[in-house]
């Protein structure tokens, strides 16, 4: 969740045995019982989905019988009827042709992402919770309730042992300045962008776009201002920074790079996404805004995008849809993550105990969009037979949910916290498979805020999991409150990128997290 997920504690469940009976029966079983219901929605979906297919197939056939028994005569007198109608024949020739160039010339052009990359630090940065804690409390800035708070929310946060924290968070006491969070930002967004221009044998110069995005850091000049000045773009680059928009900017900052490359033609467009932590760590002792203290980590991303239709041959996934949802008329929503002052002017953000009320608000009104750009049509005619018989018998039916694990193969749920994967889990009916990525990414970097996906899509890829016409869904959640999916398709069997952050631990994972 932007700006850190909320933390829940499980309780445990006892177990216990349970004694089985058999029976021999010569009857028949009742199949209304045993058949599983589940493929009998299958075949329902496989029914509809090619139900025009089935339809066409009478229609082909009497048409090829038909065919076969035409005799020369027959196909004369059509040749004769032809001749008769030749200016028809033209004038309905030229609109189809008119019609198909207008058609060529205004339709939206593919984006394609031919590689991306994510900032692996170095070990150095490591912070396991004993050393996490212990620097915590040699700062002599929280009292033992908030300490106490912060072990308790580490322990249950799904975070492992080998998540980063900046430099300056290590040293006792700590040194955030405004030149420790520029060291911070250089060193993740170029180390990015050099394993990116490395894997891809693109050169900077040929970037024309460039959308930066980082939440809580924004300094003079900008973030995108010193990545064109490290690889010295051209002049004319078309440079965008994006400030204040949280865990989901990294979404946004790709539907801004795709409307951009729909106008410019021929170009590249690089995408970095990171948060800073060095100066928004919070030495208060207000619960809500310890949160992020303890989920927030080093990471980042950078994404190369093209419009070149020569790229397809070479890139790993195309764009399909970016659908966007802002709730911040709402004031609960705007206010649910809010940077500020506690009681003791220290500044941080607090994180709202409706967080995930107003999560789970944004998130139905995003697939509400979404379902019927994706969703096969056997999903959508259930969907929208409960609906109509809910309002206009107002019967106690309860809400279809659509099941997305028909449109999608693979889900990228931004590791916000562990809370809400598992929110995302129930609620979508995913199995434990399709949230895997997140809660390993989740284990191993923690909440990287808006490059998560990045970093989830990679674990995929690590996995070996992805093939030829597969579909990704990444969504995102943020500050403001707003919830963005992005949807890709891939182009081929997908295969990691070298030096990618999974490289050397991915035989490791999945790990069994504690509960």
């Amino acid at each position: 969740m932007n700006q850190g997920g909320v933390a829940t504690i499980n309780g445990g469940s006892g177990s216990g045995s349970v004694g089985v009976r058999i029976q021999q029966s010569r009857r028949l079983p009742d199949f209304l019982q045993s058949v599983n219901l589940k493929y009998v929605k299958l075949g329902y979906h496989y029914l509809i989905s090619n139900l025009l297919t089935l339809c066409f197939i009478p229609a082909i056939a009497a048409l090829s019988i038909q065919v076969s028994q035409m005799n020369l005569d027959d196909l004369h007198q059509l040749w004769l009827h032809l001749q008769y109608n030749l200016v028809s024949i033209i004038i309905c020739s030229a609109i189809l042709v008119f019609g198909l160039t207008v058609y060529i010339m205004t339709r939206p052009r593919p984006i394609y992402l031919v590689d991306y990359s994510c900032y692996r630090p170095p070990d150095h940065l490591k912070a396991p919770y004993g050393r996490f804690l212990e620097h915590s409390r040699l700062t002599g800035d929280f009292d033992e309730s908030s300490l106490e708070f912060q072990r308790k929310i580490l322990e249950r946060s799904g975070l492992g042992e080998e998540t980063y924290v900046p430099k300056a968070m290590h040293s006792i006491p700590p040194t955030p300045s405004m030149a420790a969070a520029r060291e911070e930002a250089e060193e993740v967004m170029f180390g990015a962008l050099d394993t990116l221009f490395r894997n891809t044998n693109v050169s900077p110069k040929d970037i024309g776009i460039l959308v930066m995005n980082c939440s809580l850091f924004n300094p003079t000049p900008s973030l995108s201002a010193m990545i064109v000045n490290k690889y010295k773009l051209r002049g004319n680059i078309r440079s965008f920074n994006l400030g204040g928009m949280g865990c989901s900017a990294g979404v946004i900052a790709v539907d801004l790079a795709k409307d951009l490359l729909q106008v410019h033609r021929n170009t590249y467009a690089v995408v970095v996404s990171t948060e800073n932590i060095t100066q928004n760590w919070y030495f208060g002792n207000n619960k809500s805004m310890l949160i992020p203290n303890c989920l927030f980590r080093v990471g980042g991303s950078a994404v190369l995008l093209s419009n070149k239709s020569n790229d397809r041959r070479r890139a790993k996934y195309k764009l399909i849809h970016v659908v966007r949802t802002h709730r911040g008329a709402d004031d609960k929503a705007f206010r649910c993550v809010y940077q500020e002052q506690d009681d003791a002017g220290k500044t941080g953000v607090s994180l709202s105990k409706d967080l995930m009320a107003i999560a789970g608000g944004a998130l139905k009104t995003n697939i509400t969009t979404l379902g019927p750009l994706v969703l096969p049509i056997s999903e959508q005619l259930l969907f929208f037979t409960t609906l109509v018989v809910k309002k206009l018998f107002n019967a106690s039916v309860k809400p279809y949910i659509p099941d997305f694990k028909l449109a999608f193969d693979h889900f990228c749920i931004h590791a916000g916290g562990r809370a809400v994967i598992d929110e995302l889990e129930k609620n979508l009916q995913l199995l434990p498979i399709h949230v895997e990525a997140s809660r390993m990414t989740l284990h191993r970097f923690g909440n990287t805020s808006s490059s998560s996906i990045w970093y989830e899509l990679a674990y995929i890829e690590a996995k070996g999991r992805i093939r030829n016409r597969n579909c990704i869904w990444q969504i995102a959640f943020g500050s403001g409150f707003k919830c963005n999916s992005a949807v890709w398709q891939a182009l081929r069997n997908v295969k990691p990128s070298s030096n990618g952050p999974w490289e050397d631990c991915i035989d490791k994972y999945p790990v069994k997290i504690s509960s």
